[in-house]
C-alpha cells in the first residue's frame, strides 16, 4: 500500500523557527526546501508501504535502537576534518556538532552549539555558544575550541575537504569567553548552512593524540560512540547524558551492525534483529513491504562518471567523454539495475530540486551518435574502473553492455570502494573512467556546495580526474566565485544555470542518474523515525519500545 505520511517529527516545530531566522540571510529558494518537507514524503518522486507494520508503543526512557547500515569503515577514520565514507559521516551526525546543524530528515538548518542562527548581511559576524555545552569527555566547550576547529579546517597543510565548502571565511577570533568573530571576504546567503560543516572539536584532546582522536572522535553530540567497528563490525552509542541541546538522544543505547551484503542485511529486518536497515535492495522493496514499512526518498544522491582528464588520455578529448555518455542506454540501467528507482541526469540537479533547470546538453542514448564521435577520435578500447556496492553492481554490467554495441571494447574492473579510491590516488594513468555514487548533499544542498565538492577542490580536480588548469577548469572556478558572491537571488540563479550548461557540454565528471534511496524500518518498535533521501541512516529526535 502506498503511504505518504505527514505527522510531526518531534521537534519539527522548533526547526522550522530557525529555519525562519535563516530565510533573513536571503538564501535563494531555501536550504530546506530542496528535501522531503513533510514527515514520510518523498518530494513526490518516492514509493512507500506501511508493510501492515503496528503503530508504534509508548518509548521506553532507556530503550535500545539497533540498526543495520550497509556502508563499511572508509579509508581514513571519524576525524570531521577528513572524512567523507558513509559509515563515518553518518556516525557523526549523531556524536558532533557544528556551530549549526542541518536536520537529516528536513535539511532544515538549527542552532546547535551556537544560541542562534547567524546571517552575513555584511563582512563580520559574531556567534554566541550554547551555555553549558561540553564535550564527551567532560571538558567545556570553548571559544577556543571554536577556533581551533575552523583553523584545522582551513589550513592547506590538512588538505581538508571541506575548506571548500567556507571559502568566504577568512578569519574566526575569539571576541570573548561566549563569542567568536568571523571575518568574511564578502557577505553570503549560505553562511548559517555552511557552517554546519565544520565540526567543533576539543583542541587539547586533538593535539594530545590525532590518531587516538581518528578511531573515537570526541565531540558535544547526543550520542557517544562507544565501539567504533573496526573489529566488530558494530558500531555502539550510549546516551550521552550531559548533553544541553535541542536534540537530545531519545533512547539510552543503540548499535550499527556493519552488514554490506544486502540479502543478509535484509534478512536481519525480516527477523527482527534490526529494526532499520539502508541500502535496501531495489529488488527486495515488494518483499519487504509485505512485514516492513518501506520508503525510496528521492534526493540528490547519484551515480556519476568520471573521466580522466589527463592530456595523455583518450578522454581528455571531449568527444570521447560526450561519446561515453551518448552510449548508454540510460533507461535500460535504471529498469533494470534499479527497478525504475531513479531518473536519468537532465541536468546536474536532480528535476526535484529547487534549483533545477534543464541543461544545455541532455544525454540520452543515441548510439550512432556516439558511434560517429568515437570514429573521429579513433578510441576502441578503454579501461572502466567500478565501485561494487549492491546496487551500482546491478548497474554497471548494463553500462558496459551499451557501450560495447557502440563499438568500443570496455576492460571492466570492479573493487570494493575504498580501494577504487586508494587506487585513483595512486597515479594518474590508473584509469580512464569510474562509475561510482556519490551524495554530497549530506553536507549541504544549495547548487555551490553541490557543485564544489567535486569541481571546487584539488583532491578530485586535480588528483582525480586531472582536470585542474584547463579551459574550462577555470570556467567553472570563475562562474563559481561569481555565485557564491552574488548579492542579487536572481543573479545568484542565472550564474548556476550557466554552470550547470558548461558542465553539460564538458562533462569532465557528470551524473548518470539521480536515485532514490530505500530504507526499511519497523514502526512498531521505532518512534518518529523517518526516511532520509541521503546515504546513511539517521536518528536524530527517534526513540525505541526496546530495552537493551
Amino acid at each position: 500500500m502506498i503511504t505518504n505520511s505527514t505527522g510531526p517529527i518531534g521537534r519539527r516545530g522548533f526547526l522550522r523557527g530557525s529555519a525562519a531566522i535563516a530565510g533573513a540571510a536571503g538564501i535563494v529558494a531555501g536550504i530546506g526546501a530542496c528535501a522531503p518537507q513533510g514527515a514520510g514524503t518523498d518530494g513526490g518522486s518516492g514509493s512507500g508501504s506501511d508493510g501492515g507494520g503496528a503503530p508504534a508503543g509508548e518509548a521506553a526512557p532507556d530503550g535500545h535502537i539497533n540498526a543495520a547500515i550497509s556502508y563499511e569503515l572508509g579509508t581514513n577514520g571519524y576525524d570531521p576534518m577528513t572524512t567523507s565514507a558513509a559509515l563515518t559521516v553518518a556516525v557523526n551526525w549523531h556524536t558532533l556538532e557544528g556551530l549549526t546543524e542541518l536536520h537529516p530528515v528536513t535539511r532544515e538548518v538549527y542552532a546547535a552549539l551556537a544560541t542562534e542562527v547567524p546571517s552575513a548581511d555584511g563582512t563580520s559576524v559574531d556567534v554566541t555558544l550554547r551555555d553549558g555545552a561540553v564535550f564527551h569527555d567532560g571538558s567545556p566547550v570553548t571559544t577556543e575550541d571554536v577556533v581551533f576547529s575552523f583553523e584545522r579546517v582551513m589550513d592547506p597543510e590538512n588538505a581538508s575537504l571541506y575548506t571548500q565548502f567556507i571559502p568566504f571565511i577568512e578569519s574566526v577570533e575569539t571576541k570573548d569567553d561566549a563569542t567568536v568573530t568571523f571575518t568574511l571576504a564578502h557577505p553570503t546567503g549560505v553562511l548559517a548552512e555552511r557552517l554546519s560543516t565544520v565540526k567543533i572539536v576539543p583542541k587539547a584532546a586533538v593535539e594530545a593524540d590525532p590518531t587516538a582522536f581518528d578511531s573515537n572522535p570526541i565531540g558535544t553530540g547526543p550520542w557517544k560512540m562507544t565501539d567504533n567497528s573496526a573489529a566488530s563490525k558494530i558500531v555502539e552509542f550510549e546516551r550521552n547524558d550531559d548533553y544541553n541541546g535541542p536534540m537530545p538522544a531519545q533512547a539510552k543505547t543503540m548499535s550499527w551492525q556493519v552488514i554490506p551484503d544486502p540479502s543478509t542485511r535484509t534478512n536481519a529486518l525480516q527477523s527482527q534483529t534490526v529494526q532499520a536497515i539502508d541500502s535496501v535492495p531495489y529488488l527486495s522493496l515488494d518483499q519487504l513491504a509485505a512485514t516492513a514499512d518501506v520508503e525510496s526518498v528521492g534526493g540528490f544522491g547519484l551515480l556519476f562518471a568520471m573521466f580522466n582528464n589527463s592530456e595523455d588520455n583518450p578522454f581528455h578529448d571531449v568527444r570521447n567523454r560526450q561519446a561515453f555518455l551518448y552510449a548508454i542506454d540510460m533507461d535500460k540501467v535504471i529498469e533494470t539495475g534499479l527497478s525504475g528507482q531513479a531518473t536519468a541526469a537532465s541536468c546536474f540537479v536532480q528535476p526535484e530540486h529547487p534549483n533545477y533547470k534543464e541543461a544545455s546538453t541532455v544525454y540520452s542514448l543515441d548510439l550512432e551518435k556516439a558511434k560517429a564521435l568515437f570514429a573521429e577520435t579513433g578510441l576502441t578500447s578503454f579501461r572502466m574502473l567500478c565501485t561494487d556496492h549492491d546496487w551500482v553492481a546491478k548497474c554497471t554490467p548494463i553500462i558496459q553492455e551499451s557501450l560495447t554495441a557502440a563499438g568500443v571494447e570496455v576492460q571492466f574492473e570492479q573493487k570494493q570502494s575504498a580501494d577504487v579510491y586508494t587506487t585513483l590516488d595512486g597515479g594518474s594513468d590508473v584509469y580512464d573512467v569510474m562509475i561510482a555514487p556519490g551524495d554530497p548533499s549530506v553536507f549541504g544542498n544549495d547548487p555551490d556546495l553541490l557543485m564544489r565538492w567535486w569541481y571546487g577542490g584539488d583532491v578530485w580536480t586535480e588528483n582525480r580526474m586531472h582536470w585542474k588548469g584547463q579551459e574550462s577548469y577555470e570556467e567553472v572556478q570563475s562562474l563559481l566565485a561569481t555565485g557564491l558572491e552574488a548579492a542579487d537571488p536572481a543573479e545568484q540563479e542565472a550564474t548556476w544555470g550557466e554552470l550547470f550548461d558548461l558542465l553539460s557540454d564538458e562533462v569532465p565528471l557528470y551524473p548518470l542518474f539521480h536515485r532514490k534511496a530505500p530504507t526499511a524500518w519497523d514502526s512498531s518498535t521505532l518512534v518518529d523515525f523517518q526516511p532520509i533521501s541521503l546515504t546513511g541512516l539517521s536518528f536524530v529526535d527517534v526513540a525505541s519500545t526496546q530495552a537493551p
